[in-house]
């Protein structure tokens, strides 16, 4: 699973490093507490060919919603049965992208029941580029938005000590496949990373708060 990101790496950077036209309407960065429901950064590639960065909606909306909060909020799509979901069948199929972030932040419990935040990134210090699937909605004024939701699995081993689901984290190499640029057989991509690709460590709990700010969210309790 995954509920709450940070992006701290600049439009251009992320441009750059996924070959990525960006658009106009970009979130602000450095954002340090992503929620559900509000923009997250997404690579897509129009017919295999140019790629763009645009602003989605976390949280995929199906086409029958007549308005956004019609059902579930669909921030996350199971892998094992994404094939199978009305809401994410057709988007798993044709409408692929990459969620970009910095780091991702995940929960435990201690003795008392309260909540202890971990906040989640790569080994290597790269940005996580996790596997997603896109949806446009629109409503009978005409307004259209795109909404997004992260693709998830069992967690490998490690992960395993936080918690039992994470994003499926897709290696560079993955990219072309997942975004349709290489042809078809991206289903097998869509497992858990490496034991050694992510690494984590407590954070205090302000970012319990979905309106705490600041670049001490993510600093080591």
């Amino acid at each position: 699973m995954c509920g709450r990101m940070a992006v701290t790496l600049p439009h251009d950077a992320m441009s750059q490093l996924f070959a990525a036209a960006p658009a106009n309407d970009l979130p602000k960065v450095p954002n340090f507490n992503v929620c559900p429901t509000t923009d997250v950064f997404v690579v897509t590639s129009d017919d295999g060919r140019h790629r763009r960065l645009s602003a989605m909606r976390w949280g995929l909306i199906p086409t029958w919603y007549k308005k956004p909060n019609d059902g579930p909020l669909l921030i996350n799509a199971r892998a094992e049965t994404i094939a199978e979901k009305p809401a994410f069948r057709a988007a798993v199929r044709a409408r692929r992208g990459l969620i970009v972030a910095s780091g991702f932040y995940e929960w435990t419990k201690d003795e008392s029941g309260a909540r202890d935040p971990w906040y989640i990134t790569r080994q290597d210090g790269s940005p996580l580029a996790f596997a997603a699937v896109w949806q446009d909605w629109g409503q009978s004024d005409g307004n259209r938005i795109s909404t997004c939701a992260i693709v998830t699995t069992e967690a490998n081993a490690p992960m395993s000590a936080i918690h039992h689901r994470m994003p499926v984290i897709l290696e560079p190499a993955d990219w072309p496949l997942w975004l349709g640029e290489a042809g078809k057989g991206a289903a097998p991509l869509m497992r858990a990373s490496q034991d050694n690709v992510v690494e984590w460590h407590r954070v205090g709990r302000a970012v319990n708060s979905n309106r705490a700010t600041g670049p001490e969210l993510i600093e080591p309790f």
